[in-house]
């Protein structure tokens, strides 16, 4: 395995196939846009200019033309054998995209911002014994919570004194700026067993310096990994999402509390792990309710304990000898006399002291926070300790598969792919807001209706709707697709391609190949896109 610079015939004279479908021009990572001191020509939009070998370059455009500054954008040469080193591979079309290795190209999340800089300024960050280099320099990594992370100044100089990173924020020259090391993706030759970062990884080295770069230290960098990931003897370290988290705790019979906000999908998710679960919403119980009855026999002159019912149901549940997950739904709404009920329970794994949990019970409970539910209760520290605790966030990044899979209505996917921040509003307690489970609410009353967009104000709020009714107004209005010269379409963002390949979608009727031809030139992405689009609103 090496790493190299591509050639100009591989990007221009003779364009391998990925490229022919993604296009050459490259966008920036905000590693490279703030380790790049930008003249004016360095980026447009999002791309950015980057090297070739033999002193080749490619603008910020895509073309083939002489730079001042550029980027860098990896390609690794696989030997034989090496593929089987890659992970989440994933194909859109003719476009396969793999992972490959963690660098530090991203902007660490905002929420964690304060946290680092306070850490950090207290030289209480954790090191890791690790560093990678940026702009030339060997720079630490350290450790904030689960997450690596580097420090760096943002470059100085460029013409307007700032840079706009992925997540919108502005950093000034010299700022101080925290990056995670995350996964690098990568497009994937399989043919010619080429990975090509699908960004410009990063910046602010001369091209021998980065040449010098890229054949040393560069992949050692990339594939490190601190001692809590490698494997040591029989100890490894994975990665996990939330579903495989509860999964491994269900499994090793450890109970799980899952938190998060209402309509983030707890439920769900303890349904795709055991599509028969038995859901017991506590809000609805009490401890007579959830410990069995006593009634008194006058035949005999005694109080005979009867079992609950939810417990008749779990052991007929658990016959079958598999694992079934027994779901204390809305534990905080529960009242503390209740919980003390579900601490026996989850402590001893009987019922009243009387009656055992089947041995193949595992118990997932979940509840909203406070600052959701004046009803909530804060679980009492014994309670909590019981429990390993899984704290669920839904982004449109992890909701939109599992809308693709369910088969959600394409004007709700369309909508949250392009408005994000409407995934989820403040709740008000005067009229609808919006939130996951909400938006599924609306994909089924847009279902039933032939799309009557006037049905969503109950649902998600007037304001929400006012926004989903205006999003595609405006689409509807486009009556032609226009001309593109390719460099046009190469100065566009990622966000403008999108609003294209919509436009093509809406005059696919009346022009289906100019509309699919257009598509296709805004690359493979995109047209895999527009071709999904296409299906789901044919029904297909």
């Amino acid at each position: 395995m090496k790493s190299i610079f591509l050639s100009p015939e591989q990007v221009f004279s003779n364009p391998i196939a990925l490229l022919q479908n993604v296009g050459a021009a490259a966008p920036a990572s905000d590693l490279a846009l703030l380790t790049a001191a930008d003249d004016g020509f360095l980026t447009d939009g999002r791309c950015i200019n980057y090297y070739l070998s033999d002193g080749g370059f490619v603008d910020r455009f895509g073309r083939q033309e002489e730079c001042a500054l550029c980027a860098v954008r990896p390609v690794i040469v696989l030997e034989e054998g090496e593929e089987a080193l890659l992970g989440r591979q994933q194909t859109d079309g003719e476009v396969t995209t793999v992972e490959y290795g963690r660098y530090p190209y991203v902007i660490l999340d905002e929420s964690l911002r304060e946290l680092a800089a306070r850490e950090y300024d207290r030289g209480a960050l954790a090191e890791t014994g690790r560093s990678v280099h940026i702009g030339g320099k060997p720079q630490p990594i350290y450790r904030l919570g689960a997450k690596e992370i580097v420090c760096i100044d943002s470059a100085p100089g460029g013409v307007n004194g700032f840079v706009r990173l992925s997540d919108e924020t502005v950093v000034a020259e010299g700022e101080r700026v925290f990056l995670e090391l995350r996964a690098v993706r990568w497009l994937y030759d399989e043919r010619q067993k080429l990975l090509i970062s699908c960004m410009a990884l990063f910046a602010g080295l001369e091209r021998e310096q980065a040449e010098a770069y890229l054949a040393g230290e560069f992949l050692t960098e990339l594939l490190a990994q601190s001692e809590e990931q490698q494997p040591l003897g029989d100890f490894c370290l994975r990665n996990h999402d939330e579903l495989s988290l509860i999964r491994a705790y269900v499994e090793a019979n450890i109970p799980v509390f899952l938190h998060g906000l209402s309509g983030d999908g707890k439920s769900d998710r303890v349904r795709q792990i055991d599509p028969q679960a038995l859901d017991i919403e506590l809000v609805n119980e009490t401890p007579e309710t959830i410990n069995g009855r006593a009634v008194y026999n006058e035949s005999r002159s005694e109080i005979v304990d009867i079992k609950p019912v939810w417990l008749i149901k779990l052991e007929e549940l658990c016959a079958d000898g598999k694992l079934h997950i027994l779901f204390f739904d809305e534990l905080t709404n529960a009242t503390k006399q209740t919980q003390s009920v579900i601490f026996k329970i989850v402590l001893e794994r009987f019922v009243n002291n009387r009656w055992p949990l089947p041995p193949n019970a595992r118990i997932v409970a979940a509840g909203n926070d406070r600052s959701e539910s004046s009803a909530a209760h804060d679980l009492a520290e014994p309670l909590f300790g019981r429990f390993a605790h899984i704290y669920i966030r839904t982004t449109v990044e992890n909701w939109m598969p599992w809308a693709v899979e369910h088969r959600l209505n394409p004007y709700v996917m369309e909508f949250l792919a392009n408005n994000d921040l409407y995934m989820r509003t403040p709740y008000t307690g005067t009229e609808g807001n919006a939130d996951p489970r909400r938006w599924e609410m609306v994909s089924k009353v847009l279902d039933h209706s032939g799309n009557d967009f006037s049905l969503l104000a109950p649902i998600v709020g007037p304001e929400t709707a006012e926004a989903f009714i205006r999003f595609f107004k405006a689409q509807r209005e486009v009556q032609t697709l226009g001309t593109y010269t390719d460099e046009q379409l190469q100065k566009l963002s990622t966000a403008r391609r999108y609003q294209l390949a919509q436009q093509c979608l809406y005059l696919s009727a009346a022009q289906p190949q100019e509309a699919r031809t257009l598509a296709r030139r805004l690359g493979g992405e995109y047209l895999a896109w527009y071709d999904y689009m296409l299906r789901r609103k044919a029904g297909k």
